[in-house]
């Protein structure tokens, strides 16, 4: 195992006071308990949006708190949920007296981590609503999970909740938006190599050379199937094709495509996957009027790539277009 730390155990402290470093403009960093916030934050009057989960897909989700997206992000230990006690004390840290939206991937430990902080936060005075994402279509169920996981819509999820909180939504309007991007978005991924967690220093799952996984999840769980190796327009069309049939979408939809890499894939193959993307939904007469491609929600160093169509309307696109400034997302501003 190569990899740039130090000792194991201080990866996410380490990497935090770093992201703090960096990004001092944007956020403050809480480093006992350990969560991220806006610089502004609390913004008197805003509802405050609070998300987090284990490390290792960075940029989500230290990397979106800023102006226009999260007002906090909790980092757990790597691919491990953050416990209640930094949840609430972000939670407490950004309500500006309009309550707090927790944003959770559904995975079992964030969800029981997170509505435990919510009821303590609650037995406080503070007004939680919790929107669980679910939009991976590869499995229903997981190691992790009952229903399906959260990936890489997440990132939609946050951005339009975002957007709708910043101009000044209250609670249950932007609850609702953010649950009407979760229905809208779907997303399915794959994976040429596994990740190393560092802690465990060996890889987290076993893939020969010629062998891919169609539908991995972001810690490395299994997908639909394993096959050989084929080309990108191939695996492509393996990705879309469920994506597609889930929702459904259908021709005269708008959507926002985002192809996002898992953490070690090159751009220049991220773009060879969007150009057959964007290809395929023109041919079905759905029209991308809004695109992201790069490294967003990410599994340490694996090779791969997930897919994410948001079926879009005037509403949606607006909050999307809506300015925003994070470490990782930003434009408008």
């Amino acid at each position: 195992m190569k990899k740039l730390i130090n000792d194991p155990k201080n990866v996410v402290e380490e990497a935090v006071a770093g992201f703090e470093a960096a990004h001092g403009d944007l956020v403050t960093v809480s480093h006992d308990p350990i969560f991220i916030a806006r610089k502004d934050a609390p913004v008197s009057g805003k509802v405050g949006l609070v998300s987090g989960g284990g490390s290792g897909h960075e940029p989500l989700h230290g990397g979106f708190v800023g102006y226009g997206m999260l007002d906090a992000a909790v980092p757990g230990a790597v691919f491990t949920s953050p416990t209640p006690d930094p949840i609430l004390a972000a939670t407490k840290a950004v309500d500006g007296g309009a309550g707090v939206l927790h944003i959770v991937k559904n995975y079992t430990g964030d969800v029981l981590n997170f509505e435990t902080a919510a009821d303590l936060a609650g037995a406080d005075g503070i007004e939680v609503r919790t929107v669980i994402v679910d939009d991976d279509v590869a499995v229903k169920d997981s190691l992790y999970t009952a229903g399906r996981r959260g990936v890489a819509g997440t990132v939609f999820v946050e951005k339009i909740a975002g957007a709708a909180a910043e101009r000044g939504d209250d609670l249950a309007a932007v609850a609702a938006v953010a649950e009407k991007v979760n229905a809208n978005v779907r997303t399915m991924g794959v994976a040429l190599t596994p990740c190393v967690v560092p802690h465990a220093g060996e890889p987290s799952f076993e893939l020969a050379d010629d062998e891919i996984e169609i539908g991995i999840g972001i810690h490395g769980e299994p997908g639909r199937e394993r096959i050989k190796l084929e080309p990108a327009d191939a695996i492509v069309d393996r990705l879309l094709s469920p994506i597609l049939e889930d929702l459904p979408f259908a021709s005269g939809d708008k959507v926002a495509l985002m192809v996002n890499g898992m953490g070690g894939t090159p751009q220049v193959e991220l773009y060879i996957v969007y150009r057959h993307a964007a290809q395929v939904l023109a041919d079905r007469g759905i029209e991308v009027t809004r695109s992201l491609v790069g490294n967003f929600v990410t599994s340490l160093e694996m090779q791969g790539t997930s897919i994410s169509v948001l079926k879009l309307d005037d509403e949606l696109t607006e909050l999307y277009d809506a300015p925003v400034q994070t470490a990782a997302l930003r434009w408008g501003r």
